[in-house]
């Protein structure tokens, strides 16, 4: 090959590969402030485990970019997304909340999103709801849902999320026995774990473009804390006790807008992302919601137990919790 044809051929192999990294998925992953004791909610380390895992198994087909403690990403940051990943507490201190406006045009373009373990919990309505003779009750009515800031928006981009006096967040061993044919489950077995697996979760009606991706019963001991914010109403109550219906903590959801996302209520342990299934569900879930391909065996990553452990937040000397069912009538911290 003469000189003028070996570089034309480099030059095309570059303009391939220009391409080809053109096609790659931006990851933006956002950790939440540090929260609760030694190994849970380390919403830091969790973050960039499951980046490290990304870069493992999907290097190929996904970029990720992180961002830690909080910080919300600057604007030509988020504008570059193809997913959004939000692991952190919820409720009315939702990194979230502030950029709603942002994020509605991201998923109005078919941006994806997923939320981890609290943050499917957006702000809600504290007022409460009238029963039929008109007095006040804290449940709400079925077919209502609040209107409290974030929850139009999470049922719509999230497909779902946990609603005050309508979701639970109990402890529970929780076995998932079989899982849908959906790429987010590729390479993914059944698995047991130990989490505060959040459920009754105020979903799209009719599930409109929602899947159950992991779905188990929920023993009769998540219903021992009484009536709560989160730990107990009628609804749940005859769902667990009378009906014994599996309860959904993971889904994936597809929108008119053409954005996918995924509801993940586990988490709360980081012990849990020791798990391979749990670990390659969620790693299948971020590159399934930035369209990108996910392999045929799942998004593989493997890691030592010192990785597993690193980037942990300094919370005192007390040992990490172990992922062990809280005793009945013991209410979940939040």
């Amino acid at each position: 090959m003469n000189k003028a044809l070996l570089l034309g051929a480099l030059a095309l192999c570059g303009s391939l590969t220009d391409v080809f990294a053109e096609e790659k998925k931006n990851v933006l992953m956002i950790a939440g402030r540090p929260s609760h004791g030694p190994g849970e909610h380390e919403h830091n380390a969790g973050i960039q485990l499951l980046a490290a895992g990304l870069r493992q198994g999907a290097a190929d087909r996904v970029t990720v970019t992180v961002s830690l403690g909080g910080q919300w990403p600057a604007e030509d940051v988020v504008a570059k997304a193809d997913t959004i990943v939000i692991y952190s507490d919820g409720g009315g201190g939702h990194p979230a909340l502030p950029h709603l406006d942002q994020l509605a045009k991201k998923m109005a373009a078919g941006c994806g999103f997923v939320c981890l373990h609290y943050a499917v919990e957006p702000a809600y309505e504290k007022a409460g709801w009238l029963s039929a003779d008109g007095q006040p009750v804290k449940v709400a009515p079925p077919g209502r849902s609040s209107t409290g800031k974030g929850a139009k928006e999470f049922k719509d981009w999230l497909g779902g999320y946990f609603e005050q006096h309508w979701s639970v967040n109990p402890h529970w061993l929780a076995d998932f026995k079989t899982l849908p044919d959906h790429p987010v489950s590729r390479g993914v077995k059944p698995f047991a774990t130990t989490d505060e697996w959040y459920f009754n979760m105020r979903f799209r009606d009719g599930l409109d473009g929602v899947t159950p991706i992991l779905a188990a019963l929920a023993p009769e001991g998540t219903m021992n804390r009484g009536m709560g914010a989160h730990s107990g109403n009628p609804e749940v109550r005859k769902l667990v006790l009378e009906e014994k219906k599996p309860q959904v903590v993971a889904w994936a959801v597809e929108r008119k807008d053409g954005g996918r996302g995924f509801g993940f209520t586990g988490g709360h342990f980081h012990k849990g992302w020791a798990n391979d299934s749990q670990r390659t569900l969620v790693l299948n879930a971020i590159a399934w919601t930035a369209k990108a391909e996910v392999p045929a065996t799942g998004v593989a990553s493997k890691f030592t137990d010192e990785e597993l452990n690193a980037n942990l937040d300094p919370k005192g000397s007390r040992k990490p919790a172990t992922p062990a069912p809280k005793p009945a009538g013991t209410p979940a911290p939040k």
